[in-house]
């Protein structure tokens, strides 16, 4: 159910940050953390070999398993193939609703900027101009999986089934409520 800023639980300690390719998911996972003392998990540091080698989705299960049977954590992402083991197990969900452009504009920012400066993403992995206009470049991805992700962030707000989910559609709410959050 979507909750406002007064209403965000006090004492959560397992968080689901979600949002579109390019909304900033780690850097306001990282935030999290810092603001509430919750240790972060870059989802990308598991699927992400060295080379861009996706690890296999079965040995992914059991990373982020390990991970989500914890008490305290922060996740700055969740793919569908083991969305069913974040999901039971969060205690919010902070989700990132951008415009397209704001999140596509960001997201082309930073891989030009990688491709630039080679400076190392997940597992040392480094962004390339070919990769960017490739088949399997992050930007295509975007486009291919923005309303899927839009529309799971709106169906999470009207469902009671899942977690409380704090919805954010400007860089400046997020803010303003980064501003107020409490160690946990």
């Amino acid at each position: 159910m979507p909750v406002s800023f007064a209403e965000v639980p006090t004492g959560v300690s397992r968080i689901l940050v979600y949002g579109v390719t390019g909304s900033g998911k780690s850097t306001a996972a990282e935030r999290i953390g810092e603001r509430t003392g919750l240790p972060v998990t870059l989802v990308d540091e598991l699927t992400w070999l060295p080379g861009w080698v996706p690890v296999d989705v079965g040995r992914q299960r059991e990373l982020i398993a390990a991970v989500t049977s914890g008490d305290r954590w922060v996740l700055d992402s969740a793919y569908g193939t083991w969305l069913d083991l974040v999901l039971p197990r969060a205690e919010l969900i902070v989700a990132l609703d951008y415009p397209r452009w704001f999140s596509l504009q960001r997201l082309v920012r930073r891989t030009i900027m990688g491709a630039v400066t080679k400076s190392p993403r997940c597992n040392g992995n480094t962004e390339t101009f070919r990769q960017m206009l490739g088949k399997d470049s992050i930007v295509r991805w975007h486009f291919r999986s923005f309303g899927r992700k839009r529309d799971r962030i709106r169906r999470w707000s009207e469902s009671p089934d899942v977690p409380p989910v704090l919805t954010f559609t400007t860089s400046r709410q997020l803010e303003a409520w980064l501003s107020q959050v409490q160690p946990s």
